[in-house]
């Protein structure tokens, strides 16, 4: 188990917690049009309502710091270097995704980023199986929700070719 103070672990955990919710933040500020240009674009059927983003977004960035913070009170960003590396990665491809769909409006670009998200996030549950199995178990309902968001991000952009 870790050998970090219950001090050490708590600013921890509010750090990687505040570092998600910046994620959340800069796709926000991309995303400042994003409820206009969704009701105006063709979406397919089984297309949720706008509203709903908000509220799963929240839970899953915050049970993302969750999980990486599980790895990290592990021993430290030193002895979990790499899945914490991955992680980070992961929330950046996640971060540039709002501004490829809803500021830019860059459609192949934003399935491109969406697949490797998916490949990335794939790739942090396995090596966070490896240190933390709940740090791993927690990014599933992530994994999940970006599988649907990849494939509604494919309908909308085919639906939509001189939108995005």
């Amino acid at each position: 188990m870790s050998m970090l103070t219950k001090p050490t672990q708590a600013f921890g955990l509010a750090g990687w917690l505040a570092l998600c919710f910046a994620v959340a933040a800069i796709g926000a500020a991309a995303s400042t049009q994003a409820r206009s240009f969704y009701s105006e674009i063709t979406q397919p059927t089984w297309a949720p309502p706008g509203w709903v983003f908000g509220p799963v977004w929240t839970v899953l960035y915050a049970t993302m710091g969750v999980a990486a913070w599980l790895v990290w009170r592990r021993g430290g960003f030193a002895a979990h270097r790499g899945p914490l590396l991955l992680f980070l990665t992961q929330l950046s491809a996640n971060a540039v995704w709002s501004w490829l769909f809803f500021a830019w409006r860059h459609g192949l670009w934003s399935v491109l980023d969406i697949v490797l998200l998916w490949v990335l996030i794939a790739a942090t549950m396995a090596a966070f199986w490896r240190v933390q199995k709940a740090a791993a178990l927690l990014l599933a309902p992530y994994l999940l929700w970006v599988t649907f968001a990849a494939a509604l991000n494919l309908a909308i952009w085919r639906m939509n070719p001189g939108a995005l």
